[in-house]
């Protein structure tokens, strides 16, 4: 990014960092040496407004506000804050420390303040908003595998309406959503918390923002540990066909574990079966939708195929998905449909957050797509035969960065973060969203980078089940000792 300012203040009016973040300090001076306005929000949480430059090539410009949020320490031997983000993009890390309860451990609530902020573009920091309630209804429902040259038409009519409304709704901000520009938020934060150094906790997609952050501010990093990595080098179409392959590899998990309850749904006695069963009820959802006894939307297959994905984040949804399943091979599909509002944060009354906006104006900047529809829908043949069983649904359906009105401007590399200290990856085996292999890449590109293994299911490792993982973790986010044993 262009960085065009003058140096107006002393020296001692910035944070004290050196080499490249230093470069990038001085012209945003008055950013840095801010001072958050911390004031009561419920449940023993403060909240404030951090104010960052719409454009960081224009630091005397239009500002944007990054709402932050923050539970102090419980203990009195407190070392500082460990900011937390978790994933997306589009999540609101507001509501992720919210749960700081759940989300972090008690030796860690004790020690640090734990802060979320929701990431500029994102629910409460100057959100994207690109279409109404009932166009999110419509976009959900496209049917991503068209089997005629119609259902072609449309669902490329719905990516381009998507796309079209984004430009209208909220053009301003679209250019200044990516990952980098949400890195340089994060060490404004640092410096506004007071800390000198980030301890940091990413997930998902939060494990991107860390690893660019870390690449723009090695020197300030404290401890950084990145859970359910992305692989930084690959493009969205390989993105998409390894995270099918990774729900492939979960639903056989599933469908295994399964086979050992004596509520599932399944006929036949392997995953292979358990495939072919949901695959015809998806061919059947196809052709005439799903009975829905929750309101008058058309469960069709796209609509299931999301209901079926979604709890394999998670294995402790695994019980939920084989009751959905069970009634869906009945022809009732109205918990498939429930569960697909979830993932897309459908409200009671039909609203919808704006994760889905932010989710694609963030990656639209962040990965080069091609502009071309045939060129898209070829490769989204491509991705149905390296995945057979979900790269159709997860490697097609409608994408509207194919006709995005700001060109990206992220690049698909290796992230080095040369001059940071330990960098602690985690890699789920069966991570069914970020497949294990994603972890090992990360890892072995940053400089310092440490995978610790886990041998288990679901999305995500720290806080999901796993006492060697949380141990683990706790002690290199503390103490930051790295972990002598890496496999758990």
């Amino acid at each position: 990014m262009r960085r065009l300012a003058r140096l107006l203040v002393p020296l001692l009016a910035v944070p004290l960092v050196t080499g490249p973040a230093m470069a990038e300090a001085r012209p945003l001076a008055r950013y840095y040496s801010q001072h958050l306005a911390w004031s009561g929000c419920g449940g023993g949480f403060e909240c404030a407004d951090l104010k960052v430059p719409l454009d960081y090539g224009k630091p005397n410009g239009e500002q944007l506000k990054i709402k932050v949020i923050r539970l102090k320490a419980s203990g009195k031997d407190r070392i500082g804050s460990v900011v937390l983000n978790p994933g997306g993009p589009g999540g609101s890390g507001v509501d992720y420390a919210k749960a700081a309860k759940t989300v972090v451990s008690p030796q860690i609530r004790a020690r640090f303040d734990v802060v979320g902020f929701d990431p500029r573009g994102v629910a409460g920091s100057s959100p994207v908003h690109c279409v109404t309630s009932k166009q999110m209804d419509r976009y959900a429902a496209l049917d991503s595998t068209p089997d005629t040259p119609a259902e072609a038409k449309a669902l490329r009519a719905g990516a381009k309406e998507f796309a079209d409304s984004c430009k209208a709704r909220a053009g301003r901000i679209l250019a200044h959503v990516g990952t980098a520009d949400a890195a340089r938020d994060m060490d404004v934060l640092r410096a506004a918390l007071g800390d000198k150094g980030l301890t940091y906790l990413g997930k998902s997609y939060g494990t991107y923002l860390g690893a660019t952050y870390a690449d723009l501010f090695p020197r300030n990093v404290r401890t950084m540990v990145l859970d359910g990595a992305l692989d930084p080098t690959l493009s969205s179409f390989k993105l998409n066909v390894a995270q099918a392959k990774g729900f492939e590899v979960a639903f056989a998990a599933f469908a295994e574990d399964c086979f050992k309850a004596q509520d599932c749904p399944f006929a036949g006695s392997t995953a292979d079966a358990a495939f072919a069963e949901t695959a015809a009820l998806l061919k059947k959802a196809d052709k005439k939708p799903l009975r829905n006894t929750q309101d008058k939307r058309k469960i069709n297959e796209s609509i299931a195929v999301m209901g079926i994905l979604t709890p394999l984040y998670d294995h402790q949804a695994w019980p939920v998905l084989r009751i959905a399943l069970k009634q869906a091979f009945k022809g009732d599909g109205t918990i498939l449909l429930r569960i697909s509002d979830l993932y897309y944060e459908r409200k009671d009354d039909g609203s919808y957050s704006n994760q889905t906006d932010a989710n694609l104006a963030v990656n639209c900047l962040d990965h080069p797509t091609t502009r071309n529809p045939a060129v898209y829908e070829k490769q989204a043949r491509e991705a149905a035969k390296i995945a057979p069983h979900f790269g159709a649904y997860i490697g097609g359906g409608a994408n509207p960065c194919v006709y995005w009105p700001v060109k990206a401007t992220g690049k698909d590399r290796a992230l080095h973060a040369k001059g940071a200290p330990p960098i602690l990856v985690v890699g789920t085996k069966r991570d069914p969203a970020t497949p294990y292999a994603w972890a090992q890449a990360l890892a072995t590109q940053l400089k310092s980078g440490v995978l610790l293994s886990y041998d288990g299911d679901g999305h995500t490792a720290y806080r999901t089940g796993s006492t060697c993982v949380d141990k683990a973790v706790d002690a290199y986010l503390i103490g930051k000792s790295v972990p002598e044993t890496r496999d758990c």
